[in-house]
């Protein structure tokens, strides 16, 4: 399991979604200062389970390739949903609030899960490949 780069791959995107759950998105500047938490805002609560828990399943589920990399595919599409929210939310509140540099970590780990979505499918191809070369040699 952890010898394919594609577990390295989804293993630190996961961690790094998991990492959201206890940082702060931003910190307004008002009448006191005071931190925004990502599981105070319900949003931002849901994108983060979701995305945790394909990745989760995705790294537990490296038996089942195809499965796994629609996970990837499905986690990495979500992600990027995440992180266009954050951008609306950043230009929307830049001159209020100053965010925080978790707000790139579902950027980052998109990135991830398209990457080892890839590689999942190049170790697909490779088996599938191995798989007709030793049918092709039984009938001869």
């Amino acid at each position: 399991m952890w010898q394919r780069i594609q577990t390295l791959y989804l293993a630190i995107a996961t961690a790094l979604i998991g990492s959201l759950f206890f940082s702060r998105f931003a910190t307004t500047f008002g009448e006191g200062e005071s931190a925004i938490l990502y599981r105070e805002y319900l949003p931002y609560l849901l994108f983060s389970i979701m995305t945790f828990l394909s990745n989760l399943i995705s790294l537990l589920l490296f038996k089942a390739r195809m499965i796994q990399m629609r996970l990837c595919t499905i986690s990495a599409i979500v992600l990027l949903a995440f992180q266009i929210w954050l951008g609306v939310d950043y230009f929307r509140n830049m001159g209020d609030m100053v965010f925080s540099f978790t707000a790139i970590f579902p950027l980052i780990a998109a990135i991830l899960d398209v990457l080892a979505a890839r590689n999942i499918f190049l170790d697909e191809a490779m088996v599938q490949s191995a798989a007709r070369l030793r049918s092709s040699r039984k009938r001869r």
